[in-house]
């Protein structure tokens, strides 16, 4: 008999009762999806098995691990502290894992504070060596230790800005990151990234002589600069001026920056500029593990792989898209809106 079914003798052949998976079922899955590295799948089933059992915490705590593990540290540190709050010190793993997402945010006093909430409550635990390492390498010098949180709290207060203002421009929503950016600037002038993206705000809100006067103001100051070229090359294709675009496409063509987020900046700006199979080209060697947030990389990525003739690939990267961020209206295929 088929196990996905249940056939009793007083029902017709054609009636049958479906069988439905316990919360255990969908967990193994996950997990063992998660060890093949197939994180999207991995969080479908354990979102699976936290629908079919919302009281069981460790399905909950193995999703906030593969959130950690795609570099979504905020959103694993909701579903741990949600955990917390439930179940209290039943999980006491929850404060070292929260303590991990915080320190690759930066936010090192909030890691610091829970790897030793995590050793007072339990002294052997399993992450016991992990949370001493992870303290040694935040360990400061007492002299220092006053300068040192206000460094801290500085960080705190930087990552936040950059968070909210990321978000507000991923959804294109100038009039709020603008403000955002401004005070940004104000209290962190040498952060470099907020006075690109202000510009950048700015020209797309309507702005684009202040835009265009603050990117060159810069690029005379610094030839070199990669956010520069960037700006003006997708500010002068937008003004419809490609001649001067062109010359910046040609700056950063040759450019292969280590980080990923530069290396998407490239991307997305060729892609935008009509430079199809170099952005595709670019798009390819990304790490998406990296990028899961960015909706200009499914975006973006989407619409070189159609122009390139990867059809296929570009509405499955734009579903995904829709799938991930909301706000998308899946039925505005990007390419089809040119």
């Amino acid at each position: 008999m088929n196990t996905s079914t249940v056939i009793t003798e007083n029902m017709h052949r054609d009636k049958v009762i479906p069988f439905i998976p316990e919360g255990d079922f969908y967990f193994t899955k996950g997990v063992e999806a998660f060890q093949k590295r197939k994180f999207d799948m991995a969080i479908k089933w354990l979102k699976k098995a936290i629908d079919q059992t919302p009281s069981e915490a460790l399905y909950q705590c193995q999703l906030s691990i593969v959130y950690t593990e795609i570099g979504h540290f905020h959103k694993a540190n909701q579903i741990l502290t949600e955990v917390v709050s439930e179940h209290g010190d039943h999980y006491i793993d929850c404060y070292y894992l929260m303590a991990n997402n915080y320190a690759h945010l930066g936010l090192f006093q909030d890691a610091k504070r829970f790897a030793e909430t995590y050793l007072e409550k339990n002294v052997d635990g399993d992450f016991k060596e992990e949370a001493e390492t992870l303290l040694d390498l935040m360990d400061l010098d007492e002299e220092d230790e006053e300068d040192d949180e206000w460094a801290y709290e500085e960080e705190d207060e930087l990552l936040i800005y950059q968070e909210t203002a990321f978000y507000h421009l991923e959804r294109e929503e100038w009039d709020i990151a603008i403000p955002l950016l401004e005070e940004l600037m104000a209290l962190f002038p040498t952060h470099v990234s907020a006075k690109h993206e202000y510009s950048f705000a700015k020209f797309f809100e309507g702005d684009p002589g202040e835009a265009f006067r603050l990117e060159n103001a810069w690029l005379t100051e610094n030839p070199q600069s990669l956010y520069c070229h960037t700006n003006l090359a997708m500010f002068y294709y937008e003004s419809d001026q490609k001649e001067m675009a062109q010359q910046h496409i040609e700056a950063i063509l040759n450019v292969f920056p280590i980080h990923e987020q530069q290396k998407l900046r490239i991307a997305y700006t060729l892609a935008r500029t009509e430079q199809y199979q170099d952005a595709y080209n670019r798009f390819r060697t990304l790490s998406k593990s990296q990028l899961q947030g960015h909706v200009s990389y499914y975006k973006w990525y989407s619409v070189a792989a159609y122009h390139c003739g990867e059809v296929a690939r570009a509405n499955t990267l734009w579903a995904e898209a829709c799938k991930r961020f909301n706000f998308l209206d899946k039925n505005k295929k990007p390419w089809e809106a040119e």
